[in-house]
């Protein structure tokens, strides 16, 4: 495993792990009577964080679930079914990404908080945008690796 995959597969891994504690203790707090204040707001953005990560190693990996009754059919048309996943899963990132940045690009001045700890929303905004983006280009990467004959 290389060195950047090694730390993002820690940095996902450890958000994973930081929101299950964090909402285990939110349960317990809560059923002994200490509810922990802002936890959602913990989870949510660990969450982001570790789905993120999690999107971008199953478009790298191309682990992302697909139907292939009609590709595992075709004989003669399989390169073009095998352009038409990378490029279709790219437009499906690119849409994502273009709707997520006109969103944080109208409310970047808007300088959001969350209600309880003020966790800065545009910082996570921009999370997403940057995990969006690599998504686009690891999608798009199996087209320009391929062998030419």
């Amino acid at each position: 495993m290389s060195k950047l995959r090694t730390i993002a597969v820690w940095t996902g891994g450890t958000a994973l792990l930081a929101a299950t504690v964090i909402d285990t203790l939110a349960v317990i707090g809560r059923n002994l009577g200490f509810p922990i204040l802002g936890s959602i707001e913990l989870v949510q953005a660990a969450i982001l964080v570790s789905g993120v990560f999690g999107l971008i190693f199953a478009t790298a990996g191309d682990e992302h679930a697909r139907v292939r009754i009609l590709t595992d059919r075709i004989r003669g048309g399989r390169v073009g079914a095998n352009l038409v996943g990378p490029v279709s899963m790219a437009l499906f990132f690119a849409a994502l990404l273009a709707g997520s940045v006109w969103l944080a690009a109208d409310l970047w001045d808007g300088h959001e908080l969350s209600e309880v700890l003020g966790v800065p929303w545009r910082v996570l905004r921009l999370i997403a945008n940057l995990g969006l983006a690599a998504c686009v280009v690891v999608a798009l990467t199996p087209l320009f690796r391929r062998k030419q004959p």
